[in-house]
């Protein structure tokens, strides 16, 4: 390919000089195509799935769970600790949430699914600092959780199952 590509090269030359080396045709006939639409929806759904399963995942371990064990309550044991882990894990979800979004816009009957959720999930952009003060946990522990189970819902109806998968303490820190 690169014989003919050089021939071509050779053999079109003349005397006019466009500025294009061999080495700019080579790279530019080796360089990768685009994937076809149904390819990039493809691709799009199982990007949904693995950001809003991450969601759903840190939302669990570090939200609900301790909300339903009472962790989050005055006076109780490893309650500063657990506030500060439920605001990152809150912030994770967010941001997980909003690329899952994202994603959905590459698949027709995601992104219809998944649109009405997107002011829902705008709304949870403050609740993180206020897991890690501890105020009004309850409410934010539930609206984490309200907002998991619609995403999951709408996901379900587009076809796109999500599960529960806890990020790794270095998945969560980094945020992404």
């Amino acid at each position: 390919m690169c014989g003919a590509l050089l021939g071509g090269t050779v053999a079109c030359g003349g005397s006019s000089n466009t500025g294009k080396t061999v080495n700019d045709v080579v790279n530019a006939a080796a360089t990768p195509s685009a994937t076809s639409s149904a390819e990039r929806q493809k691709f799009a759904k199982t990007r949904f799935v693995a950001n809003a399963g991450l969601a759903a995942g840190a939302t669990y371990q570090w939200i609900v769970k301790p909300w339903k064990a009472g962790k989050f309550k005055k006076g109780a044991s490893g309650r500063k600790w657990a506030l500060v882990k439920a605001g990152v894990a809150g912030a994770f979800t967010y941001n997980r949430l909003k690329a899952a979004v994202n994603n959905a816009k590459g698949d027709p009957t995601l992104s219809k699914a998944v649109a009405p959720l997107s002011a829902g999930i705008d709304s949870l952009k403050d609740l993180p600092k206020k897991l890690r003060k501890g105020d009004g946990v309850d409410s934010v522990a539930g609206s984490f959780n309200d907002m998991i189970s619609n995403v999951k819902d709408a996901g379900r109806s587009a076809g796109a199952t999500v599960t529960d998968k806890v990020p790794s303490a270095k998945e969560l820190a980094k945020g992404s």
